[in-house]
């Protein structure tokens, strides 16, 4: 991936040293049935290991609105001690998010006739609290439509690389594309749509969640067509962003916590389906090519 160091976008809070205060609970976010917080990796790991070991799908504890206020005691923020490999991926983000919400910037009045507005990045440290309510770092990136955040702690990319096998700078950013591909559906309206009809369809808010993450794939796949065309990226950097997306398949994941894959569990899509869909997104560079409500 080419791309040259230069410095903090001016859309990144970086409050890596104050993460961890006391925080509330949901209220003003909505989402895709995770009360706000489109849920990460860590996360759905733990509650798929937990659907399995109660027989029962805890993913629907966190469906529909509002939230529980949460009691979280204030700790004392750690000085930050920033190594060399940190401060290249701060940097690596910003450059990314520049250039994502840049495309954006052109893309969506050209084919939605919809201006774009930014959304902002945080940064954070153990724990954090947003619009959506306190999040984990096990919590994985989320973007919580309730303040137009992604919030993300750099430490998932050691495990994106580490445990899930998709090492490389691309797949750091088709993760952060993903994320501001929420973003575009809120601006769009779907967010706000596919959030009624989860509310009026509580058996429907998995199906509707998985068609929700792959659109957002879809998205990065667009902003991936634009960077393949500027020469930013090349095929190895393409193979790379392909393997983040199987990396995080909800089958990949289910198998891994649990040996076995439940379908009606997914939340996000399969590692093909993953594929298929930022793969669209790549080939079209089309907004219209990226309508998975209509597959």
């Amino acid at each position: 991936m080419r791309w040259t160091p230069g410095g903090e976008s001016s859309d990144i809070e970086d409050r890596r040293d104050d993460s961890g205060g006391d925080g509330y609970g949901g209220g003003g976010g909505g989402g895709f049935g995770f009360g706000g917080i489109h849920l990460g990796i860590g996360g759905t790991i733990v509650l798929l290991i937990l659907s399995f070991l109660f027989r029962t799908n805890l993913f629907t504890l966190f469906s529909g609105g509002g939230g529980v206020p949460v009691t979280h005691v204030a700790r004392p923020a750690a000085p930050r001690s920033e190594s060399a490999n940190e401060n290249r991926e701060v940097q690596l983000v910003s450059f990314v998010l520049d250039d994502v919400q840049h495309t954006w910037e052109k893309l969506l009045p050209q084919q939605a006739h919809i201006p774009y507005r930014h959304a902002k990045l945080v940064l954070f440290r153990d724990s954090i609290r947003s619009a959506c309510g306190q999040a984990q770092s096990a919590t994985g990136p989320f973007y919580c439509p309730g303040d137009e955040k992604v919030y993300l702690d750099l430490g998932f990319y050691d495990e994106l690389k580490t445990r899930f096998g998709a090492p490389g700078e691309f797949a750091q950013a088709y993760v952060l594309a993903h994320e501001i591909g929420h973003h575009v559906q809120k601006i769009l309206g779907i967010e706000a749509r596919v959030r009624r009809l989860q509310q009026q369809h509580p058996q429907q808010v998995n199906p509707l969640s998985v068609r929700v993450e792959l659109q957002a794939d879809c998205f990065a796949g667009i902003w991936a067509n634009t960077t393949e065309q500027r020469k930013i990226i090349d095929e190895t950097d393409i193979k790379q962003g392909l393997d983040a997306g199987a990396a995080v398949g909800d089958d990949r994941l289910q198998k891994m916590a649990t040996g076995h894959v439940s379908p009606e569990n997914f939340t996000h899509g399969s590692s093909a389906s993953r594929m298929k869909w930022f793969r669209a997104g790549l080939d079209s560079g089309d907004i219209s090519a990226c309508n998975t409500f209509a597959h």
